[in-house]
């Protein structure tokens, strides 16, 4: 009887520490992924969708943040740089 009980116990401490280990790696998570393809598809296409529109949003407002600059710099009227990034904003208010 005391052996099984220690035996038991030995058992339930090696599922709570495999449980432990699991639950630190994201097993569940993984292996409920692998278990469904429409899921996998689902939550890529979603990542893929707000990736795109984020890298949209980012490039807009980095390239209207440089038009700005290069305006300001067209400005002051260097003479080579002005004449060139004239050109440049110039463009880039064509394609509009």
């Amino acid at each position: 009887m005391l052996v099984k009980r220690k035996e038991v116990n030995l058992l339930n401490y090696s599922i709570e520490k495999l449980s432990k280990i699991l639950e630190e790696g994201n097993f569940s998570e993984l292996a409920y992924i692998l278990g469904s393809k429409k899921e996998i598809i689902k939550r890529n296409l979603i990542a893929g969708i707000f990736r795109g529109v984020g890298i949209g949003i980012g490039v807009t407002i980095i390239t209207a943040i440089l038009v700005m600059i290069l305006q300001k710099i067209v400005t002051l009227n260097i003479p080579v740089i002005g004449e060139y990034i004239s050109d440049i904003v110039e463009i880039v208010q064509k394609s509009k």
